[in-house]
């Protein structure tokens, strides 16, 4: 049985158990850092430390891993998350229009998040996925051959769909 965190959070035996499972090998930065953003939704500093000293390697190293790939964040994200590949195959396709018209139809920037938590906006250097181009990701799924508008009715069909389920006297 693991010794719980000392933070009382249960979520680090997640990666408790991934570090075991690779035990507790410097080459598996990698992995562990995969599962505390599965496990915690992003990478917070505290998270980076802990990480750090479980697998005996310098702060800077994990936080260089951390920050070379688009995939980890440093906040916390929206309730959704439109990620826009903006790779230059997407780029000449139009990909910036989509990450402009979004960020216009819901007053925020690339990397932001709308200040209701609603939606996340994120523009990645590639999704690897050029044959698709422009690409886009809604939640984890991914659209191809995307344009501004598709893309705009989506979020607005999901904006919706969650104010349908807000409880009766809950306020947007």
């Amino acid at each position: 049985m693991t010794t719980p965190h000392p933070s009382g959070d249960e979520r680090y035996a997640a990666i408790d158990l991934t570090m075991k499972r690779f035990k507790y090998e410097k080459d598996a930065l990698l992995e562990v850092l995969n599962a505390a953003q599965e496990t915690f939704g992003y990478l917070s500093e505290d998270l980076l430390i802990y990480i750090s000293q479980q697998l005996h390697l310098p702060l800077i190293r994990v936080y260089g891993v951390a920050t070379f790939y688009h995939m980890f964040t440093f906040e916390p994200l929206g309730e959704h998350n439109a990620i826009v590949c903006t790779g230059t195959v997407c780029h000449v396709k139009g990909s910036d229009q989509i990450v402009k018209t979004i960020a216009e139809a819901f007053k925020i920037e690339s990397g932001e998040t709308t200040p209701d938590g609603f939606l996340s906006l994120t523009a990645a250097r590639c999704i690897g996925s050029c044959g698709l181009a422009p690409v886009a990701v809604l939640d984890g799924k991914v659209m191809g051959k995307e344009t501004p508008q598709g893309m705009l009715r989506r979020i607005e069909e999901m904006v919706s769909m969650s104010r349908r389920k807000q409880p009766v006297g809950s306020q947007s």
